[in-house]
C-alpha cells in the first residue's frame, strides 16, 4: 500500500494556522497579504519537514495550465542520433519548470492520433510534432486543439504552425565553402544526389536544401560541381558503389557526401582504387554522425544540432503559449537553427600531382 500523499491541510496543522493562510504562503503571496515572518517561517519548515508536493491536477484545475509539454515523434526517441532533441526540449522544459510527456508512433497515423488524443486528455499546455528525418507533413487535425510547433519537419500546406529546421542550406554552403578555402576549384563531385535539383528525391528536404547551399557556395566562386552519384539509400553499401562507379570513370579532386554513411563507403571505394584521404581525395559530408569521428583519417562533416533543434522548439512552443489566441491564424514562422562546421582530418589542398585513370 503507497504512503498517503501528504495535504494541504497536514502542513497548516503542522503549522498550527488556518489552511488558507498555509495556501497563501506557500502561493509565495503571505508578505502581499501581511502574514508575518513567524508564520511564514512555520509553514515553510512544516512542508519541507513533511516533503509537501502540490497537487498539479488540482493547480492545474485553479490556474488553467498543467505545466507539462507533449513531445510526440515517429522515431526520435528510439534513435540515437536524434535522441540529443529529446534532451534539449527536457532540458528547455525542466528549466521552466515543465514536464515533457512523450510518446512515439513508429510511423503509424493511428497512434499518432491516439498520442495527441491522450496528450490533450491530460490537458498539456503545448504540444511538439517531431520527426526523425527532415520532411514535409499532412498535419493531424488533433494537433490544433492546443498551441504547437513541428519540429524538424514542414507542413504540406500553409499553417500556423511554427516549424523548427536545421539551416541544411547553410550548411550545404559551409561544406563547399571547405573545399574552396583549402583550394579546390576543380574535381568536385557530389555522392549522394545531383548534380542538379531535378536528380534529388522532392520528399527529402535535407538533400534539396543541402545542394541549393552547395550549389550557391561553389556558383558564386564561380566552380561547377564537376559531376555526381546518386544513391538510392543513404546507406554505407550504397555510399561504397556509387564512389566505385565514379572512380571507373573519374578522378575527383574532392567528394561532398551527403552524410556521413555515404561517406564511410566512400572511404572505402577510395582505399579500393588506392587513393588516400586527404592526400589524393578531400572528402566532406554532414551530420557528425558517430562514425565520422570512428573513421581514419577523421571526417570533416556539418553537424546536425539535434540538442539546439529541440531547445528551441521549446522556446518556441512557449512563444506560442503566451501568444493571444486571436493571432494565431497567421502562416508559422520557419525558425532555422545552425549547423556548425565539424573541421577534422578529411580535406587538404589538392595535389598538384595528376593520378592516372583506372
Amino acid at each position: 500500500m503507497s504512503p498517503r500523499r501528504v495535504t494541504l491541510a497536514d502542513v497548516a496543522k503542522a503549522a498550527g494556522v488556518s489552511r488558507p493562510t498555509a495556501s497563501l504562503v506557500l502561493s509565495g503571496r503571505g508578505r502581499e497579504l501581511r502574514i508575518s515572518q513567524d508564520v511564514e517561517q512555520r509553514v515553510l519548515r512544516a512542508a519541507e519537514e513533511l516533503q509537501y508536493r502540490p497537487n498539479i491536477v488540482s493547480v492545474g484545475l485553479r490556474t488553467g495550465t498543467t505545466r507539462t509539454i507533449g513531445f510526440v515523434s515517429d522515431t526520435v526517441a528510439t534513435s540515437r542520433l536524434a535522441g540529443d532533441m529529446i534532451k534539449g526540449a527536457l532540458e528547455a522544459a525542466r528549466d521552466r519548470g515543465f514536464m515533457l510527456f512523450i510518446g512515439e508512433t513508429e510511423g503509424d497515423d493511428k497512434l499518432e492520433l491516439l498520442l495527441l488524443q491522450a496528450m490533450h486528455d491530460r490537458q498539456v499546455d503545448g504540444l511538439i510534432l517531431a520527426s526523425m528525418f527532415t520532411r514535409t507533413i499532412k498535419l493531424p487535425k488533433a494537433l490544433t486543439a492546443a498551441p504547437a510547433v513541428l519540429l524538424n519537419a514542414l507542413p504540406e500546406q500553409p499553417a500556423p504552425l511554427p516549424a523548427i529546421l536545421p539551416d541544411e542550406v547553410e550548411a550545404g554552403r559551409r561544406a563547399a565553402r571547405v573545399l574552396l578555402e583549402a583550394g579546390h576549384r576543380d574535381g568536385i563531385y557530389l555522392i549522394g544526389v545531383g548534380p542538379g535539383l531535378r536528380d534529388v528525391p522532392s520528399e527529402s528536404l535535407a538533400a534539396v536544401e543541402r545542394l541549393v547551399g552547395i550549389r550557391e557556395a561553389l556558383g558564386e566562386a564561380g566552380v561547377e560541381v564537376a559531376g555526381a552519384r546518386t544513391c538510392p539509400d543513404w546507406q554505407p553499401e550504397y555510399g561504397l558503389a556509387a564512389t566505385r562507379d565514379l572512380l571507373l570513370t573519374a578522378r575527383p579532386r574532392a567528394l561532398i557526401c551527403f552524410n556521413d554513411r555515404i561517406a564511410m563507403g566512400a572511404y572505402q571505394a577510395l582505399d579500393d582504387f588506392g587513393l588516400k584521404v586527404p592526400a589524393d581525395v578531400s572528402v566532406v559530408s554532414f551530420d557528425d554522425h558517430p562514425i565520422a569521428s570512428w573513421v581514419r583519417p577523421q571526417l570533416t562533416t556539418v553537424a546536425l544540432p539535434h540538442y539546439e533543434l529541440g531547445r528551441k522548439a521549446v522556446d518556441v512552443l512557449f512563444t506560442e503559449i503566451d501568444r493571444d489566441r486571436s493571432d494565431r491564424d497567421r502562416v508559422g514562422e520557419v525558425h532555422r537553427v545552425p549547423m556548425p562546421l565539424r573541421s577534422r582530418e578529411s580535406v587538404a589542398p589538392p595535389s598538384a600531382v595528376e593520378r592516372p585513370a583506372g
